[in-house]
């Protein structure tokens, strides 16, 4: 674990694009994932093109329909600093 290196960021990703990106990936229409979650294929059009705030609620909902964590959505460009541990 030494010698571990972090992969490099190649582009900045919002919310909403982490969205669009996991659902295109599992190979589903918006409106497929509405009726997933519940949640208004319109409201998830505006989530994925910036118009509407994705939301910790949301974000959750979505995170169940897409199985994958809540934390993947809401922070796409999250990273930890590397500390050594002494």
């Amino acid at each position: 674990m030494r010698n571990f290196s972090p992969a490099k960021k190649r582009v900045d990703v919002s919310p909403g694009e982490s969205v669009r990106i996991i659902r295109e990936l599992q190979g589903l229409s918006q409106t497929q994932l509405s009726e997933l979650c519940g949640i208004p294929q319109t409201t998830i059009s505006s989530i994925e093109n910036g118009r509407v705030n994705l939301g910790v609620e949301r974000a959750k909902v979505l995170a169940i329909a897409l199985r994958c964590h809540p934390a993947v959505l809401v922070f796409p460009g999250w990273e930890i600093p590397h500390k050594s541990a002494a």
